[in-house]
């Protein structure tokens, strides 16, 4: 059976609503207020090298696939590359190689079921709550950032009915002040 780890850009209240600069919201591009290192970003291409498929919701694979097939070097040949599962009852007739249209967290979590490496989600967050939901997340790699921004999409939505207990599996801190927390269901 494939896991399905969540991996996203947070910030200190939750937020995770256009953290590279997606149009449409006041904060856009909130990342790039916090001076760069490069072992986190190291640590994002291997992140991305180790899974065996990206999954995203419509809206995220539509700014991805807008801008990663311009890209050049080793983590764009990965994206572009890779398989690509976009959950979507909208999306007909993706552009972006090697993509594949879910239409359904059902589907998914049929894919999820079968052999092979991990699925890694990235944004798509009103797919990662649908995925909580239907309790399909097996890893969280939150990398928060020290900024508060008072507004925005969150992680987590406020209806979540039932606590869910996690347990810390890594930790990293990065110059930047910048953390990447790992956690399992407990």
């Amino acid at each position: 059976m494939r896991e399905i780890i969540v991996t996203e850009f947070i910030s200190l209240d939750g937020v995770v609503e256009a953290p590279g600069g997606e149009e449409g919201f006041r904060h856009t591009g909130w990342t790039f207020d916090i001076e760069t290192d490069q072992t986190m970003y190291d640590y994002k291409f291997q992140e991305t090298l180790a899974a065996e498929g990206l999954v995203l919701g419509r809206r995220t694979y539509e700014g991805f696939a807008a801008a990663w097939p311009e890209r050049d070097g080793p983590f764009a040949d990965a994206f572009n590359t890779m398989p690509k599962y976009v959950v979507s009852t909208t999306l007909t007739d993706p552009s972006w190689n090697n993509t594949h249209v879910l239409d359904s967290v059902d589907a998914l979590a049929s894919l999820r079921k079968q052999d092979g490496g991990p699925l890694l989600v990235q944004g798509s967050p009103t797919l990662v709550q649908a995925l909580y939901a239907a309790g399909l997340v097996d890893e969280w790699r939150l990398m928060t950032w020290p900024v508060i921004l008072g507004s925005g999409k969150r992680l987590f939505p406020d209806s979540a009915d039932d606590k869910t207990k996690l347990r810390l599996v890594d930790s990293t801190t990065y110059a930047n002040g910048v953390q990447l927390q790992t956690f399992r269901n407990a």
